[in-house]
């Protein structure tokens, strides 16, 4: 399959298309909702832009807790419409839609009480299955078990023996939730979305009361377009109150923020070959098998500070560390500890004070004439919240447009994933590349790999890893400028790759490399590339800051002492 890449030529040029012609849809914002709006709405023949101010999945899409799941607790609220709508589209991503970026993860949640807890959380597992097995899509996934505590042990070591009475063992999915994200938007582009990033709106067009495009900023070259759209879709998510108030109207709902910080830990400091799933006083705690790590997380607390670049305080790596060491027999310290990351749930404002308590529903609104708002929701639940939303936007066009397919379009590296996996071992002979990292790769970009293996023919020197970052290939840092929107030396470092939170020194080890490897695509002199490594570097020594102090205002603070290398 011929792809679009989304180098520097093709996001010049989408921009210029953008304004020479008016859309149908343009929408605004480029996390995993607008990335699923643009491709839902190019599916169905429209034309269609999206822009976005900073990078791809920059915020929240970035940060979560890479999970693809239903969501157990939910049923503990009685929310059964959302856990079979969250299961059915894990099974979607699973099986047909993204095979080669979403995998099965299994889950022990150890019992601590004797006889009511097995049947009151066996119960609820069992449901959950079920649900996903009616939903038509659950069946690749294993049921559930219950396990004894000696059983437990011997699947997880790291337990402490007094934790734990048994537990039961359960499988969810998991996903680079950065990846799936750029891959959603290359697939858009692939049917004739046209996608900028580091394209601000700066404000929307009107005639009377209609909204009838946008202004958007160039932050790279610089310079301003008019965008002229028969529907604008808002789909922003923390910052959803903030774009409404670009138009002077606050909108029909409020998003409110709730923050959540996750910790990475090597994989051999928790000796388990299973995830954990923990009950706090306040919602869950995970232990996800990551790579060669372990992501542990999260907390759930409100945040009204900076939106672009929450902060993890001291306190809330204590939280972490305290809830987690209470189960294992080796308990984790701050050395431990490689990677901090938080992010930001959008989250619909209800009566209730505690955020954990919040909505995960997600709302659609035509606020104004021409503009659509979407907001809340999960990131499993993307692509219902695109339908929704752009259901919502044709009401607005003159004419009959097609219904929703995305069911059924797999994204770019799908189709044929599971062959070239088959075949991963004749890849690794032809190629003189070891067979761990034909897979590695594989479950990156599925059958894309071999355009990143392309590289490697050309120039055999990128087919070495990258230095201080051996887990990735050379090449993947100049596919990422080249084919994947990277505009800088952060995109690659936190978004494209993960080395920003799988290194003990943050990826600054890397980050010169990895810059002069960039500078070959975009054009970087010497100046430039010195100019990202600075930055990079005040980013991690702000975001170390910040770890340190002990609130959300001191460390909002410190993380606010790096600047960001395009103004916003």
């Amino acid at each position: 399959m011929r792809t679009t890449p989304l180098g520097p030529e093709e996001r010049a040029q989408a921009l210029a298309r953008m304004a020479e012609h008016e859309l149908d849809i343009l929408v605004v914002g480029g996390g995993v909702v607008g990335a699923g709006t643009a491709l839902d709405a190019a599916t169905r023949g429209l034309s269609v832009g999206l822009v976005e101010a900073r990078d791809w999945s920059a915020g929240t899409s970035s940060r979560s807790s890479k999970l693809i799941h239903g969501g157990l607790r939910y049923l503990e609220m009685l929310d059964f419409a959302l856990v079979r709508e969250a299961l059915k589209e894990r099974g979607l991503l699973l099986e047909r839609l993204a095979p080669h970026l979403v995998r099965p993860v299994p889950f022990l949640y150890p019992l601590q009480h004797r006889g009511w807890e097995r049947l009151y959380a066996g119960a609820g597992v069992a449901m959950y299955d079920a649900m996903s097995v009616s939903s038509g899509h659950g069946r690749g996934l294993p049921t559930h078990r219950h396990l004894s505590r000696r059983r437990a042990l011997q699947v997880a070591p790291a337990l402490r023996k007094d934790a734990l009475i048994g537990a039961l063992q359960y499988y969810d999915a998991q996903v680079d939730d950065a990846r799936l994200v750029v891959t959603l938007v290359r697939t858009a582009a692939h049917y004739g979305a046209g996608v900028a990033n580091q394209a601000r709106v700066v404000g929307f067009l009107r005639e009377g009361e209609r909204v009838v495009g946008a202004r958007v900023q160039d932050l790279e070259a610089g310079g301003e377009y008019e965008v002229r759209a028969k529907q604008v879709v808002n789909a922003t998510g923390v910052f959803t109150d903030d774009t409404q108030a670009l138009i002077g109207e606050r909108g029909q709902f409020h998003v409110r923020a709730s923050k959540g910080i996750h910790l990475v830990v090597p994989k051999d400091r928790i000796h388990s070959t299973t995830g954990l799933i923990l009950r706090t006083e306040k919602s869950v705690l995970f232990v996800i098998p990551w790579g060669r790590h372990w992501i542990v997380g999260t907390t759930d607390t409100d945040w009204d500070l900076d939106k672009a670049h929450p902060a993890a305080s001291s306190a809330d790596i204590d939280y972490l560390l305290e809830h987690v060491n209470s189960v294992l027999s080796t308990p984790l310290t701050r050395d431990d500890v490689e990677g901090v990351y938080a992010g930001l749930r959008p989250l619909l404002a209800g009566e209730s004070d505690a955020t954990s308590k919040l909505s995960r529903e997600h709302t659609v609104a035509h606020p104004l004439p021409g503009l659509v708002v979407v907001a809340g929701g999960k990131y499993t639940t993307y692509r219902v919240m695109a339908k929704d939303a752009v259901d919502e936007a044709v009401h607005g066009l003159d004419r009959r447009v097609a219904d929703c397919c995305t069911e059924e379009v797999p994204l770019l590296g799908a189709a044929g994933y599971q062959a070239m996996w088959n075949g991963r071992a004749r890849t690794a002979a032809r190629t003189g590349i070891h067979v761990a990292r034909i897979e590695h790769l594989l479950n990156r970009y599925g059958t894309l790999t071999q355009d990143v293996l392309d590289l490697v023919v050309e120039d055999p020197s990128l087919g070495e890893p990258l230095p201080g970052a051996d887990d990735y290939l050379r090449a993947e840092v100049v596919y990422a400028a080249r084919a994947e929107g990277a505009r800088h030396l952060e995109d690659v470092l936190t978004r494209r790759t993960r080395i920003s939170i799988e290194t003990f020194d943050r990826g600054t080890g890397c980050a010169r490399p990895a810059a002069e490897l960039m500078a070959s695509v975009l054009g970087w002199d010497q100046a430039q590339i010195d100019k990202e490594v600075a930055y990079y570097e005040k980013r991690v020594e702000a975001e170390r800051e910040s770890q340190l102090q002990p609130d959300d205002q001191t460390a909002d603070a410190a993380r606010l002492g790096a600047p960001d290398i395009v103004p916003l």
